[in-house]
């Protein structure tokens, strides 16, 4: 009887499953229809069915609907995954077909839609009418994101960038409407004006370009084509870490054969969307022991730092990780459910994180079990203090989220899938084999990523000349025996031809600045000053906030210990990844702390209230200045406004990041012209690129390339790619030790050594 019953409170859920399936089988159907069935299956119908679990680890209703969007991506996963597993074993060579993936997903949700249990229907009638202030976040948020769309369409088509400054002003704008009403507007509303700003923001600088543009994006995109090609995902053919990431493989997959979507705006709109998800989980997860206010201010923080709207787009991995840790922190801080219950799903979303990205679970296993450390720590210390005391403080027998054996399954699963199950635990090795090294003999250690002159921690910063240096002593070691071999070119050729650094251009002043200069004032050192003061500024927020929760009579907000202990974890672990050089440049001091502030955002928020504390009745405009005014500067839109700064992206079409990720039509022409001319070689031959240019021309390059060109690696008999941007500037760029070198490219090397046999404005090749 319960389960006729499920089927027909369910029927409507199944039904649309079933009409779905006809769709994908139809081989007429509309790509309208097809991307509304798939994307119904893919999300829409598990986020439905798996409600009513989550409604048992989670008290309120948004926050199960959140959660249920992360175990639909898991779901998605699992199902790829189990087909491609299981259906070659039955002899089916290409599993990952669409017939296949949309019949096992149906299958998948009937099964779900039978067993699973139903969300308890709430005991409080809905209220008729919008809840207030809907209206004006709606249409504000859908303004945002209609100019964050036309504004990289313009840029894409060569005109100018002010329509996405417009854009970035009016998401600045719906902040402060967000913190000035934030007690007149409900949780649902504040979570529908964050998620709209959030994806505005991200879509700015995830649409730029009509091809994949970013840094690992690249790799990403690449490692998915091959799973795509062969419909079929063999990690063994590239045990690549990369590649061990079902978040850019199996469910991209699932993504294009499903829906009928181009494959590049799974990258470049599904997962960004998916992302923008983050910041209300944050909201959602300090809301849970917090202020409205101190998680609205949690939230913003989180979309504010400068990793969010500039990398995070370019990390389609990490974006489905930090989706599920966002998940997971929502579990942790909601005590209103049985604990056993929000500890099994706290284990399922980092099952689905060990699944989606390694660094991610390494460093959050690594926070997990220094707050069990911490947490074990502090208990030991209250009873030594309550020694005298027969009845300890009840806080000392509550037990903890976080306990032992979660941290042992967690880093068990992670271990599993990089090693027995996908053979790609070396970079882990090579990252615990460098800091060994560097612990045991601390002269040999290498310097770590700049990117740790931005702590409060230390980590002083390596010049671009000795890292050049560094570099061009390290190529010449690791290619002796290949320079010895013929393979390339002789020192004695290559040594007569330098490498001067390139300067670092910035944008030329506008009006407004070359007012201030006139005043004597440094618009470029004002710039700089700024960035580097809003990195200070956000530590030591973090800092105050942590002492507040400790010491302050009148607290800000009370939080549950485990965010105490976990804080206490992430924090040590970014000054461990800011002190030992290997973890800063194998894993980036700025996404570690943009993971941190899953955790302890409400610190930095907390510490924020209570410096403005001292303003009085004015407290709330001043913070809402100070984080309108740290959105502007760190978003592009200050430094754009006054030149004298490096041009970012999402604002232009120049500058550094343009330059390295931004892929031109020439070079894509060059790349095709010369596969062509060359596929009829038999052994193919060998084509170079520097390492950026390879990257965004690697999905067109079938045969043997290299991603690498500095003089010291040219090769003797290669063919050589010169990217748009050295042919146009003549410079180069190149990624080492976690920083970027940009020098002036000596071409003079190329001429006289090689054949030119292919030039155009924008890329040219030599043989």
């Amino acid at each position: 009887m319960k389960l006729i019953g499920k089927i027909q409170a369910r029927s409507g859920i199944l039904l649309g499953v079933a009409l779905a399936s006809v769709v994908e089988v139809w081989s007429a159907a509309p790509a309208v229809l097809l991307t509304l069935a798939g994307l119904w299956l893919l999300f829409g119908a598990p986020i439905l069915l798996w409600r009513g679990v989550v409604a048992k680890a989670v008290s309120t209703r948004d926050a199960a609907l959140m959660l249920s969007v992360g175990l639909a991506v898991i779901t998605d996963l699992v199902v790829a995954l189990a087909v491609n597993t299981v259906l070659p074993l039955l002899g089916e060579e290409r599993p990952l077909t669409q017939r296949l993936l949309s019949g096992a997903t149906a299958m998948t949700l009937v099964v779900l839609g039978l067993f699973l249990p139903e969300e308890p229907r709430p005991d409080r009638p809905r209220r008729a009418g919008l809840p207030r202030g809907l209206a004006q976040v709606a249409g504000l948020g859908a303004l945002a994101l209609v100019l964050s769309v036309a504004g990289p369409i313009r840029l894409n088509n060569g005109f100018s960038g002010k329509v996405s400054m417009v854009a970035l002003v009016v998401i600045a704008a719906l902040l402060v409407l967000l913190m000035v009403h934030r007690r007149r507007y409900s949780a649902p509303v504040v979570e529908i004006g964050l998620f709209a700003g959030s994806a505005a923001l991200l879509l700015l600088n995830s649409l730029r370009g009509w091809y994949i543009v970013g840094h690992d994006v690249q790799r990403e995109y690449e490692y998915f084509r091959l799973a795509l090609g062969g419909s079929h995902w063999d990690v063994s053919a590239y045990p690549d870490a990369y590649n061990a990431c079902l978040s850019i493989t199996l469910l991209p997959v699932s993504l294009v054969r499903l829906t009928a979507l181009p494959d590049v705006y799974v990258f470049k709109l599904v997962l960004p969307l998916l992302f923008a998800l983050t910041p209300v989980l944050v909201y959602r997860s300090v809301r849970n022991v917090a202020p409205q206010f101190v998680a609205l201010l949690s939230a913003v923080y989180f979309m504010v730092f400068p990793t969010f709207f500039t990398d995070m787009t370019f990390l389609g991995r990490q974006e489905v990780a930090f989706l599920l840790i966002g998940c997971a922190m929502v579990v942790l801080t909601d005590t209103g459910r049985p604990l056993l219950a929000r500890r099994l799903l706290f284990l399922g979303l980092l099952a689905g994180v060990v699944l989606s990205h390694y660094s991610t679970i390494y460093l959050m296993v690594a926070i997990l079990g220094l707050a069990v450390a911490v947490d074990l720590g502090w208990r030991l210390l209250a009873r030594r203090k309550n020694g005298k005391v027969r009845r300890r403080p009840r806080q000392d027998h509550a037990p903890s989220f976080v306990s032992w054996w979660m941290v042992v399954v967690a880093a068990a699963l992670a271990l599993v899938w990089a090693g027995p199950v996908t053979h790609t635990n070396g970079q882990l090795g090579s990252t615990l084999a460098g800091v060994v090294q560097g612990m045991v003999n601390p002269g040999t250690a290498k310097a770590g990523s700049s990117d740790t002159g931005y702590s409060l921690f230390g980590g002083a910063r390596t010049s671009p000349e000795q890292r050049i240096k560094d570099y061009r002593a390290a190529s010449i070691e690791q290619n002796a025996a290949k320079r010895a071999a013929g393979e390339l070119l002789p020192l004695t050729t290559v040594d007569p031809y330098q490498v001067p650094l390139a300067p670092a251009e910035d944008m030329p002043l506008t009006a407004v600045g070359r007012g201030l200069e006139a005043t004597g004032l440094s618009v470029s050192g004002l710039n700089g000053l700024l960035r580097q003061a809003a990195a200070q500024l956000l530590q030591v927020l973090l800092l105050v906030g942590v002492v507040v929760a400790f010491r302050a009579r009148r607290r800000i907000f009370q939080p549950v210990r485990d965010q105490l202990t976990l804080t206490v974890g992430a924090v040590t672990m970014i000054a461990l990844l800011t002190v030992v050089p290997q973890l800063s440049v194998d894993y980036g001091v700025l996404r570690a702390f943009q993971q941190g502030l899953f955790i302890f955002a409400p610190f930095v928020a907390a510490g924020t209230l209570w410096l403005a504390r001292w303003a009085g009745r004015r407290a709330v405009p001043v913070v809402c200045v100070l984080v309108a005014g740290l959105f502007l500067d760190l978003t592009g839109v200050v430094p754009q406004t006054l030149g004298g700064y490096p041009a970012q992206l999402q604002l232009n079409n120049a500058g550094r990041s343009y330059d390295i990720y931004y892929p031109s039509t020439e070079e894509r022409l060059a790349a095709y012209w010369l596969e062509q001319s060359t596929a009829s070689q038999k052994p193919q031959p060998l084509v170079q690129a520097e390492g950026y240019t390879y990257r965004r021309l690697q999905t067109l390059i079938e045969g043997p390339a290299v991603g690498d060109l500095f003089p010291t690696v040219v090769g003797a008999h290669t063919y050589v790619i010169l990217g748009t941007a050295t042919v146009r500037s003549g410079q180069v760029t190149f990624a080492y030790q976690g920083d970027l070198i940009t020098y002036r490219y000596p071409v003079g090397l190329l001429d006289s050594t090689k054949n030119q046999i292919y030039s155009s404005e924008g890329a040219e090749i030599y043989r």
